[in-house]
């Protein structure tokens, strides 16, 4: 068995030509956060950091939460700049056996699709010639840290629509994506492996216990993917958004069908482990907001206690639309 390090630490280096250095620390976990990340005066940097290395984590092959990292920078680069984020991702890798190099890494990089490993750009000029470079025409994936193929490849991903209503001129649907990416072997903590950028702790614990108990419902549902949860607008209130997720988690798991335009669905369920869907508030202005929105191909998906109240005619406009109508007890029958 291979000796994993404590600490592991990577170089990085700014616009100005300066270093900063990012440390990543692994100690036991004792029922803490998987990993956590600081940055002295700066949380917003913080919690990129943190977003960098969970949705980067989405694309290893194997899930141990049995320690935690922590993952620090030496002080805070200049908003405007992201070069660092390869370097976050490298130490991460280290510090746990996952990128094992052979000397000391500075690494330089960015990415807006960390989910899928791959690396956008850099931006750094004057860089030593053994600097780790992102991009194209250098570090393109993180698959060829280890020789593998790029990992989007494995990765797949769904999406599905909610309403968002509020009752004002803001009213529109919204959607949400859930990427998965297959495990290696079946361990560690459901709820764990599923990222959730971008949305509170609060809605984070929502998300992943909604998931986590729908896949309780399937046969083999449980311990086979990593996952990543991205909303189209991260700031909303109430559960309704669930029954979306679920259909865009099973689609991209290959246990829902595929409709020729989009699934939007609103509900939620006390018992998401049964497959049970239950009715929200705001059954009227919600089917007249998806009632606007829907166009040919799409698949509306309702709960079965909303069909006795759906407005008049309803079901009908949503037919001449050409689009198709579903009033559902429980999800795996839809």
């Amino acid at each position: 068995m291979i000796a994993l390090p404590d600490t592991a630490f990577c170089l990085s280096m700014l616009a100005d030509g300066s270093l900063v250095t990012v440390t990543a620390t692994r100690r036991a976990r004792a029922n803490r956060a998987d990993v956590k990340c600081s940055a002295a005066g700066a949380p917003a940097l913080a919690e990129r950091m943190l977003q960098v290395v969970r949705l980067a984590r989405h694309t290893e092959p194997r899930f141990d939460s049995r320690d935690q990292v922590v993952v620090s920078i030496d002080r805070a680069p200049p908003a405007s700049e992201r070069d660092w984020e390869l370097a976050v991702v490298l130490a991460d890798r280290m510090v746990r056996g996952v990128f094992q190099p052979a000397a000391p890494v500075l690494a330089n990089g960015w990415s807006d699709a960390w989910q899928l490993g791959r690396i956008a750009g850099h931006d750094v000029a004057g860089a030593p010639d053994h600097a780790l470079l992102g991009g194209p025409e250098g570090l393109a994936h993180l698959g060829m840290l280890t020789g593998q193929p790029d990992p989007a490849a494995s990765v797949s991903s769904a999406r599905a629509w909610f309403p968002l209503h509020s009752g004002g001129i803001n009213d529109s649907l919204c959607w949400v994506e859930v990427s998965v990416y297959p495990l290696a072997r079946a361990d560690g903590d459901e709820e764990d492996a599923i990222a959730v950028p971008g949305l509170d702790l609060t809605q984070q614990l929502a998300v992943r216990r909604a998931l986590a108990g729908a896949r309780h419902f399937d046969a083999r549902g449980l311990g086979r993917w990593r996952s990543v949860v991205r909303f189209g607008q991260p700031r909303f209130q109430g559960n309704s958004f669930e029954l979306a997720l679920v259909m865009a988690d099973r689609i991209a798991r290959g246990r829902e069908f595929l409709p020729r335009g989009r699934v939007i669905a609103t509900g939620c369920s006390a018992a998401w482990h049964a497959g049970r869907v239950d009715a929200v508030d705001g059954c009227e202005p919600k089917c007249a907001l998806m009632l606007r929105a829907a166009v040919a191909g799409d698949r509306i998906v309702l709960p079965a206690a909303w069909e006795s109240a759906l407005p008049a005619g309803f079901a009908q406009a949503v037919l001449e639309k050409g689009a198709s109508l579903a009033c559902v007890e429980r999800i795996g029958i839809i």
